[in-house]
């Protein structure tokens, strides 16, 4: 094991690169598109062992079959876990084969959930998703109708607002959990702001950040499958087996979600959701979209758009006043700015 050495591989190696791609190709892997550090261990001139890492996950592990048993995944593993200490990452997650994952157990990752057969969602903190359901917020009685909702609110909408208002209406208490993973063009803590201003008036919700632990579609990898649309179903079906331990610790019996005529991505999560959700005792309410005009359905896909184009007539229609008020300030500025530059603000 001493004679390999770990070697950080720059992107602009396109020669490494070509490598590593043949042996994930080899070991039934493809490249994640979201990757922000790769390394790999060489033997002569051939990767034997590669890594990478995007935020605090680890992703893209592989060792040639020729090799295995040599120990090459545990100086992989351990280079990345330095790398991603001296970036001031020390909660980190890894997504592997069930196959694999009792190996990467004896490495000091443990289990949060898994698809059997296909992919296991790993963390390096023995009890994390544990105090992370201990620290949800809870009523002081237990109500009977106890609702959730998952939300990105880039931005929030009156597509948004209705759906919440809708579910507060019809259950006790609603658990309205905001999407806190910065990806999105518009920032996490303006995100909340706005939810919590656009929501005010009403007095049955309680808020949450997601954590690391609702999964996003920046961070779930799309490396193990080929085909899109089982990348798609696999993460929906991972993403809702940590809900359903969420759902269970809040006594939450039903969730609510906006019908997507749009989006694929969205769509196949929400067929998901109404076929799995039931078998765990959990109601998928599917409600239909809040429209601006005539069969015009309001999404934040385009608001964005409108803020890019400068489109107030139409933001207007979209947007609650609480909403409007902010990208009307010079606080917005920045963000306005960010929708503006960035080329593709519809999201399919």
């Amino acid at each position: 094991m001493s004679e390999y050495t770990v070697s950080k591989i720059f992107p602009f190696d396109k020669k490494a690169h070509l490598k590593i791609d043949t042996l994930l190709h080899e070991e039934g892997i493809r490249r994640d598109a979201h990757l922000d550090c790769t390394c790999a261990i060489y033997d002569g001139d051939r990767v034997i062992a590669t890594g990478s890492t995007f935020g605090n996950t680890l992703r893209c592990l592989a060792v040639s079959k020729d090799y295995q048993g040599e120990g090459l995944m545990n100086l992989i593993v351990s280079h990345l876990v330095d790398y991603q200490f001296e970036q001031g990452n020390t909660h980190l997650f890894l997504y592997t084969k069930t196959c694999t994952a009792r190996f990467f157990a004896d490495l000091g990752f443990n289990e949060i959930a898994r698809i059997d057969g296909l992919v296991s969602f790993m963390e390096n903190k023995k009890t994390g998703f544990q105090d992370y359901l201990k620290q949800l917020e809870r009523p002081q009685k237990n109500p009977d109708k106890v609702a959730a909702i998952v939300m990105n609110a880039n931005p929030f909408t009156l597509g948004h607002q209705y759906l919440v208002e809708k579910a507060c209406a019809e259950n006790d208490l609603l658990h309205l959990f905001i999407v806190s993973e910065d990806k999105s063009l518009i920032p996490f803590d303006v995100r909340k702001k706005l939810v919590l201003k656009g929501t005010a008036h009403l007095d049955n919700i309680i808020y949450h950040d997601s954590g690391y632990y609702i999964i996003s579609q920046a961070t779930f990898p799309s490396y193990f499958q080929k085909d899109e649309v089982v990348v798609i179903e696999s993460q929906a079906r991972l993403d809702l087996a940590i809900f359903t331990k969420i759902a269970q610790e809040l006594g939450i019996t039903r969730r609510y979600v906006g019908e997507e005529p749009t989006s694929l991505v969205t769509n196949l999560y929400n067929q998901v959701m109404i076929d799995k959700l039931p078998e765990q005792g959990i109601d998928c309410i599917v409600v239909k979209r809040k429209e601006f005009s005539e069969s015009q359905p309001i999404s934040a896909s385009t608001t964005r758009q409108a803020i890019k184009d400068g489109n107030w007539n139409l933001l207007d229609q979209l947007l609650p006043q609480t909403t409007l008020d902010y990208f009307q300030s010079l606080e917005a500025k920045p963000t306005i700015e960010r929708i503006r530059q960035s080329e593709q603000v519809i999201h399919y």
